[in-house]
């Protein structure tokens, strides 16, 4: 089994990498002749889109507030049952999930670190 810092270490470096790729990328293409101004046109085109939605959104205003409610209940919700399921798991017992077609959903676990300093 491979040590943990050193698969660690790898992914920082291939990280790095893949940033230097896509600033190389970037840079070619702001060589291009007319793509800057594509791109300040397609700006000006999602300003336009942005500023349509505001005006949906006013008139739906009901609506939104809804979907607002919505989503920070499905958030809490989905906290909530992870929170039972690793409980569950710890303490030895089995997850099992199943919809209303009968479909059955297994539980991942997923580890991720965070910069400490």
């Amino acid at each position: 089994m491979q040590d943990l810092q050193q698969i660690f270490n790898r992914v920082q470096e291939n990280k790095k990498k893949l940033k230097d790729l896509k600033a190389t990328y970037k840079d070619a293409l702001d060589l291009l002749p007319g793509y800057k101004e594509l791109a300040e046109e397609l700006k000006t085109m999602r300003e336009k889109k942005k500023q349509l939605e505001t005006q949906v959104k006013e008139q739906f205003s009901n609506e939104f507030t809804q979907i607002e409610d919505i989503t920070i209940d499905l958030q809490s919700d989905m906290e909530l049952l992870s929170d039972i399921a690793m409980t569950q798991l710890m303490k030895g017992q089995s997850v099992e999930i199943t919809d209303k077609y009968d479909n059955q959903y297994d539980p991942i676990i997923k580890v991720s670190f965070k910069k400490t300093n």
